[in-house]
């Protein structure tokens, strides 16, 4: 039987109009700076403007492939997040007069975690197999967001991959085979009520080793390739350093010596671009992909492995291979401009963004006009959220 190859044809990446210096928070706590640069991997994080939200990074991101390749053949659009802002309507839904979405597409949001993207991504894979002539738009997009002066509040961020998924991809083939581990566990969560999650830090960083071990294990299973082939691995990163401690687990669980210099040689990529955006949880793994690719001079032919892990929980390893001539396709220059052009924020601001609340009283709201952003927020009227391009 012929296997078609499927995979990533393109991949575009958006952030938020701010950012906050991770040095400007240490400061108002009274903490030392290399708490946060050091001791987590962090030196900034995005801070959505208040006509910002997941809807409108995840056009910011869409927009440029179809921008590339049109809407042709694109009969599925599978959106994942865990900052949803309507528990019925999927976000993706928001997309067509922003960015010209087909009306012949079907349009899904996707929820468990961290790892909803992920989920997109397979089950795109899925469908083209079955329809090799079809292309499916996965986007992963996310505010992460905790409570003022607590643990989690450094590991803040915001951003939105979108990825085109292709039979003959021209960056990145997948393989078959998967490894995958599911669990009942509270590490992280967050009830309807609240819009700040809940975490357990020491329970959710062993959920994530044990997810990542045993998921390693069921991929092995499944006939995977070994772990010496890979030219590096791409980790969720909730903090950069979260990327290294789960593959010291990993090697140290199969027999392998955790030598530090191996380690950053196989992760450092991948932390760029998440090391200064924060935790974006569902495009995290993607943003992890963009900074490999945009920071190793040549991945031609060469296998990566790539470990999802989302809370709750639940983990995927899984692998591929980038293909030839696939640098033509990268947006490094436009990844690093929308990294750049994000304006500081001081602490009072930051603050002030932090605890505005979405109005729930069913009246007009307009939201001042704040992004520097393609498209924003810019309204709120009768429940119903009102969005413009720029």
């Amino acid at each position: 039987m012929t296997i078609t190859p499927v995979g990533i044809h393109d991949l575009s990446f958006a952030t938020t109009h701010y950012a906050l210096d991770h040095a400007v928070l240490a400061e108002r706590l009274g903490v030392d700076p290399d708490k946060f640069y050091l001791g987590i991997g962090q030196e900034n994080m995005s801070v959505a403007a208040a006509d910002e939200d997941i809807v409108t990074i995840a056009a910011a991101a869409a927009k440029p492939i179809l921008d590339r390749h049109g809407v042709d053949n694109i009969r599925t659009v599978l959106l994942a997040t865990e900052s949803g802002v309507d528990q019925s309507k999927a976000a993706g839904l928001y997309l067509h007069p922003l960015i010209g979405l087909p009306n012949t597409a079907r349009v899904v949001e996707l929820k468990q975690a961290c790892y909803g993207g992920t989920a997109g991504l397979q089950f795109a894979a899925g469908l083209i197999a079955r329809d090799p002539s079809q292309r499916v738009l996965v986007i992963a997009t996310d505010i992460a967001k905790y409570e003022l002066d607590t643990p989690g509040e450094p590991t803040q961020g915001a951003a939105a991959v979108a990825m085109l998924v292709s039979a003959n991809p021209a960056i990145l083939q997948l393989d078959p085979q998967s490894g995958i581990y599911s669990a009942d566990i509270m590490d992280f969560w967050r009830p309807n009520y609240r819009t700040a999650a809940m975490v357990d830090g020491k329970t959710s960083v062993n959920a994530y080793q044990k997810a990542t071990q045993e998921a390693w294990t069921d991929y092995r299973r499944n006939g995977g390739r070994e772990l010496t082939e890979f030219a590096a691995f791409c980790y969720h990163q909730p903090f950069t350093k979260m990327a290294f401690k789960a593959h010291r687990h990993l090697l140290e669980s199969q027999g392998h010596t955790a030598d530090a210099a191996e380690i950053d040689a196989a992760i450092h990529s991948t932390t760029i671009y998440n090391r200064t955006v924060g935790n974006s949880y569902t495009a995290s793994l993607y943003l992890g992909l963009a900074s490999l690719l945009d920071h190793t001079d040549d991945l031609t032919g060469k296998p990566l492995a790539f470990i999802s892990y989302g809370s709750g929980s639940v983990a995927e390893f899984f692998s591929g291979t980038v293909q030839l001539g696939y640098r033509e396709h990268l947006r490094t220059d436009a990844n690093r401009d929308a990294i750049a052009t994000r304006v500081g924020l001081d602490y009072d601001r930051y603050r002030v963004l932090h605890e505005t609340e979405s109005p729930s009283d069913g009246m007009y709201h307009a939201i001042p006009e704040e992004t520097g952003r393609p498209f924003r927020l810019a309204a709120i009227s009768g429940h119903k959220r009102i969005y413009e391009a720029r």
